[in-house]
């Protein structure tokens, strides 16, 4: 029970704005007396990152061993390596090649499953290329989830699971994906 809540404060911490365990925080420069001084950035922006994004950390004090290297499905060092841009006041993904070429095409991921609704089973779930450490949070930005849709439901599980469906690069989703599978099913 320590250990579950240790793993929800880190991630509220994350949220808040505190830095990442083991993060490099660059120190506050001195401000002159009497001069107006703005507060330090902290957590993600302090290490220049916008807040809500990057692929996640699969934390080392984590119960859950990481996953295990597959050829036979894509790799997340592919799928996270989606660039970003600012239009008006949305964040939309750059794809490379490497991501616009899974597109409409039957692939295989593997992942963890973050339910989205109650039960133990689940037909629309994401997949995450990290673990959760905390049921409020999720692990990473957009880039490291994929939304997955099933023909059947799958078992929810706290182990990683590999899905294969039509598998689709979202440009503009209105919920702020960059990934989504349909059609898809659970293999081994």
């Amino acid at each position: 029970m320590k250990h579950r809540i240790t793993l929800c404060a880190a991630a509220l911490a994350a949220l808040v704005g505190a830095a990442p365990a083991g993060a490099q925080v660059p120190a506050a420069k001195p401000v002159a007396k009497g001069a107006a001084s703005a507060p330090a950035p902290t957590g993600s922006a302090a290490l220049g990152i916008p807040a809500g994004t990057g692929p996640g950390v699969h934390s080392p004090d984590s119960l859950i061993t990481p996953l295990a290297a597959r050829a036979d499905v894509v790799p997340w060092s592919v799928l996270t390596r989606v660039k970003t841009r600012t239009e008006k006041n949305r964040i939309l993904p750059v794809f490379e090649p490497a991501q616009t070429q899974l597109n409409q095409k039957s692939q295989r991921v593997q992942g963890f499953m973050v339910a989205l609704e109650p039960g133990e089973k689940q037909t629309h779930f994401l997949l995450s290329s990290v673990p959760l450490s905390c049921s409020f949070c999720t692990p990473g930005g957009p880039e490291s989830m994929v939304e997955v849709l099933t023909r059947t439901p799958v078992r929810v599980t706290l182990e990683p699971v590999v899905v294969e469906g039509r598998f689709l690069v979202l440009a503009d989703d209105p919920y702020g994906l960059y990934y989504r599978m349909t059609d898809a099913q659970a293999v081994k």
